[in-house]
């Protein structure tokens, strides 16, 4: 018996290794590219958006760059081969009139000597991310000049202290909110040119409005001071509008800015000249008309729909600021049996760290002490609290509610769960879905299609035989009308609300793409196995045979399983201790694995396994065959309990299927999805879990090699297919289907294969993920036929299709008006997405 126990235990050996394998050929190859983001300031509009990804991808070395309106970033994937310059990328974007976000922070250094100042400069200048570094002797400091998206001041710091130099305590605050403080930057910029804007435009409308009570004959000195008045509207509030106009015109690229500026511009430049050189139309007998309040109040318009645009942009991005913002900035460490409060920054793997209730678990670890009740509902959705031991991990910024432990550092910084979930995040939001290709197409060719229907409606009314004035202001109001803002917005703030939302109930999608595609599956493959089930046996019968009660029965096959690894044995066990059973001790114990298990106890001999054990140890079963296989039949796997050579009773064990699969599975059939069940067990345990569920489908007895061969016939069939698995053994599958979800994968957040994870072991998350997919993507449907209907409609309006009929224009002021409305619509509507409920 113990020779066969040792051939089937490496025969189980030789097949797993040969799965393990498998699954490592399967496994998709990750690109070799690397990725940077880089910070973009200025951009307002799609055409913004293509304007500053094309000038990037002509930079030798970047292989693909994708930019965000909403994020303000450009990531840049670049070949390891062909290092890029960041100064060049700098000066690409410089010189299409748009700026970098680049941290600029003086650094005291104790010890910096001449000589040594030019070599420090050289090595700092060779990390990644640093764009300048300068020493100043006089007084101690070094200058940087970085991009913290790609290098941290930490870096930064422990680079200067590599040559043996002393860097003091630094406040990081304004490194680690970056994005923040830039934004800030930029928003009271805004506001600095709207208020002086706004009071300089108040005056100029006093003029006008002047016009209702009394007119003045003589408009000279009327027109010098209107001149003064607007001036400064002009260069210092559409200052960036003609800055990154003219940067167009040096690289023969267009965007919003083109048609604001040669709207707003001009307006103001005829208003100059009939105030500067009035004789020029006198001598046509003409009074020359100034339109100083038009180029006014359009850039005050602007400026103020750009204010209200940031503020709602701003909180399309509150998921991540709040998950970046859980870390706690100490943690008290324990050493040599002291207490010792340190920054979360100078922790180190290793480390022992003191958590006491109410605190927040600083970084990643194990429990060596104590216990603790943790919240883990940010990472991952889960409202109860989790009871945890030693021996259990802990994850970074949880919250702990009750108990006080003491838990060893595994990943620090980047490394921990929490920062993988924020970059995940990131990632998808930097990405653009398939649907947005169209409105990057519609915009690459918007803004000279705009400029020559401008064009157009001035030649048609000034060749009428109305005045070049009438002709001039019609040009201007499609000009401002069509400014493509709302078409740059439509997508990205939809995407960013929707990442986020998902973050917060433990959904991390890892591209754009596929949460677009979520909301076109029609097919949803699960594998059974810890996705359908929990993944451990747990006891569903007992069924005695003979004189024995049934947990005395239950206690003599514990005591015989306990000394047992099998889960099957361990289920035995875990149930009897649930019952509070006091365990015999066995002896003379042995197994047959795929068998049974045999030991003595208190002078009785007892043994558990199946028909096949039985008959090897001369004890018959028949007579009990028809229940082993209404019990097989219910997914059941049954075990004779024998004693003294005599069956005493039948123990089942089963892996449970989850509380919440059978709702989850109806709502998703009555979206009109079909739902598959894939699993490497036995056809009949496979179709028992089916049935109970309400799943007509099943591909049983499939090895992990051959899953991803299912899913391609399924795709060949033309299904769009999810698949649905634990992220491990399921990788080729996940790889292989449209959309691969790993479930349940709790601290592992970077599984390679999958496009969303769903932290939670909950397949009802499956469910909110089509929910978020299909809100999402009605929103952007909606802002994009607002974006497009929207120009369709008051462009031929603003060039006066309606005014021979009807008498109606739209004046450039209006315009202004709708335009910036339309942007805000487009923003507020995205923000509904937070508003739904999964």
């Amino acid at each position: 018996m113990l020779e066969n126990l040792n051939l089937k235990k490496a025969q189980f050996q030789r097949e797993t290794m040969t799965r393990e394998e498998s699954r490592d050929i399967e496994k998709l190859k990750e690109s070799n590219l690397i990725k940077i983001d880089i910070p973009i300031v200025g951009m307002s509009c799609a055409s913004c958006v293509l304007k500053v990804q094309n000038s990037l991808l002509k930079l030798p070395g970047v292989k693909n760059a994708i930019v965000n309106l909403v994020t303000e970033k450009a990531t840049l994937e670049i070949d390891p081969n062909k290092p890029i310059n960041l100064k060049e990328v700098v000066q690409s974007v410089k010189s299409i009139g748009y700026d970098v976000a680049i941290q600029k922070i003086t650094i005291p250094v104790e010890g910096l000597s001449s000589a040594s100042s030019t070599y420090l400069e050289g090595e700092i200048l060779k990390l990644d991310g640093v764009i300048n570094a300068s020493v100043n002797i006089a007084t101690g400091n070094i200058t940087i000049e970085f991009l913290p998206t790609i290098v941290s001041l930490e870096q930064i710091k422990e680079e200067i202290e590599k040559f043996g130099y002393k860097v003091p305590p630094i406040a990081e605050e304004d490194v680690e909110l970056y994005e923040e403080i830039i934004r800030k930057r930029e928003y009271e910029d805004l506001k600095r040119r709207f208020v002086i804007s706004a009071i300089l435009t108040a005056l100029i409308l006093i003029d006008m409005i002047s016009h209702f009570f009394y007119h003045i004959e003589n408009r000279t000195i009327v027109n010098y001071i209107l001149f003064i008045l607007t001036t400064p509207v002009v260069i210092y509030g559409g200052g960036k509008f003609f800055k990154s106009f003219f940067a167009g015109i040096r690289h023969l690229s267009m965007d919003m800015n083109t048609l604001i500026a040669i709207g707003t511009g001009s307006a103001y430049i005829y208003s100059v000249v009939a105030t500067l050189y009035p004789k020029l139309f006198t001598y046509a007998g003409k009074t020359p008309d100034v339109y100083y309040e038009t180029s006014a109040v359009i850039i005050t318009l602007i400026l103020l729909g750009r204010l209200l645009e940031a503020r709602a942009k701003s909180q399309t991005t509150e998921a991540i600021k709040k998950l970046s913002s859980l870390q706690p900035k100490t943690a008290t460490v324990i050493k040599d049996g002291e207490e010792t409060v340190v920054s979360v920054k100078d922790l180190k793997v290793g480390d022992i760290v003191l958590v006491k209730p109410g605190e927040r678990v600083p970084v990643d670890g194990v429990i060596v002490d104590g216990y603790g009740s943790i919240d883990e509902s940010i990472i991952t959705g889960e409202s109860m609290p989790v009871e945890k031991k030693p021996g259990d991990s802990v994850i970074g910024s949880t919250l702990n509610k009750a108990g006080a432990f003491k838990f060893k550092v595994t990943n620090v910084g980047k490394d921990t769960v929490l920062s993988k979930i924020i970059q995940l995040v990131k990632d998808a939001q930097a990405t653009k879905p398939p649907v947005q290709k169209l409105a990057d197409k519609v915009a690459s060719i918007f803004v000279p299609i705009v400029i020559g229907i401008a064009t157009l409606t001035f030649l048609i009314w000034y060749l009428l035989g109305y005045s070049f004035t009438f002709a001039l202001m019609n040009f201007v109001s499609v000009l401002i009308v069509a400014c493509p803002c709302a078409l740059g917005l439509a997508t990205p703030t939809a995407i960013i609300v929707a990442t986020g939302k998902s973050a917060e109930h433990g959904i991390l999608i890892k591209n754009a793409q596929a949460l677009e595609l979520a909301n076109k599956v029609n097919t949803i493959v699960f594998d059974k196995t810890g996705t359908i089930t929990y993944g451990r046996p747990e006891v569903t019968d007992i069924l005695k045979i003979g004189d024995i009660p049934e947990n005395e029965l239950l206690k003599l096959a514990a005591s015989v399983e306990r000394n047992s690894e099998h889960p099957l044995a361990e289920a035995i066990v875990r149930y009897a201790k649930l019952r509070n059973l006091k365990l015999y001790e066995p002896k003379d114990f042995f197994s047959i694995p795929g068998q049974g298990v045999f030991a003595k106890i208190n002078s009785k001999e007892v043994a558990v396994g199946n028909a096949t054990f039985m008959k090897n140890l001369n004890i018959e079963t028949k007579t009990y065959e028809k229940l082993l296989d209404v019990l097989t039949n219910e997914g059941k796997t049954p075990m004779f309990i024998a004693v003294d050579g005599k069956i005493a009773g039948v123990i089942a064990v089963a892996d449970t299927i989850k509380h919440d699969v059978k709702q989850t599975i109806y709502e998703l059939k009555n979206l009109g999805i079909n739902v598959i069940i894939l699993t490497g067990d036995n056809y009949k345990t496979a179709k028992a879990i089916a049935n109970k569920i309400g799943v007509e489908k099943v591909f049983a007895e499939v090895l992990p090699e051959q899953k991803s061969e299912k899913i391609e016939e399924l795709k060949n069939s033309g299904f769009i297919v999810a698949m649905v698995g634990d992220g491990v053994n399921d990788a080729p599958a996940l790889a292989k289907a449209d959309i691969g979800i790993a479930i349940g994968s709790g601290t592992n957040v970077a599984t390679a294969t999958a496009d969303i994870i769903l932290l939670k072991d909950d397949v009802k998350a499956v469910l909110h993920l089509i929910k978020l997919s299909s809100k999402t993507y009605k929103i952007i449907k909606q802002n994009l036929f607002w974006a497009f209907f929207y120009n369709i409609i008051l462009i031929p309006v603003a060039a006066g299709v309606l005014y021979p009929i009807l008498g109606i224009l739209l004046k450039p002021v209006f315009a202004s008006i709708s335009m910036s409305l339309s942007s805000i619509f487009v923003v507020s509507n995205s923000l509904r997405i937070k508003k739904l409920k999964l």
